[in-house]
């Protein structure tokens, strides 16, 4: 495959591996301390905060984080749209790593939704009930 080829997937690849990341950021935000204080690891929290004090920035800010983590599933969705109809190579292997690259992509994006969305459930959804 050559390199003009594969680019614009591996473009996509990464833009959905990105999007991971940032989509993560709001487990570690909202869904990690309530997880953590509902089993009754408070004090483990208290340390977890105390080593790591960017927790606390992730959750005051966590309307920004969650911003930023839709913003990112928005432009990996629209690259997986458009890469979609993007040809693969005749050649059998190739063709092969092609649908691999595709398809993790999509696989990483829904993943990427899935942690967005359970965030936002911790974030925003559950404390709004009570």
């Amino acid at each position: 495959m050559t390199d003009t080829t594969i680019a614009p997937l591996r473009r996509t690849l990464g833009v959905a591996l990105i999007t991971l990341i940032a989509s993560g950021g709001t487990l570690v935000c909202c869904v990690l301390p309530a997880l953590m204080v509902a089993l009754g690891a408070g004090a483990a929290l208290a340390g977890l905060v105390t080593a790591v004090p960017q927790l606390v920035w992730l959750s005051e800010h966590k309307a920004g984080v969650f911003g930023l983590a839709l913003l990112m599933l928005g432009a990996s969705g629209a690259s997986l749209w458009h890469a979609r109809r993007l040809p693969c190579p005749a050649d059998p292997a190739l063709a092969l790593a092609c649908r691999r690259l595709r398809g993790t992509s999509v696989f990483l994006w829904w993943l990427a939704l899935l942690c967005t969305l359970t965030g936002a459930l911790f974030a925003f959804a559950l404390p709004a009930l009570q």
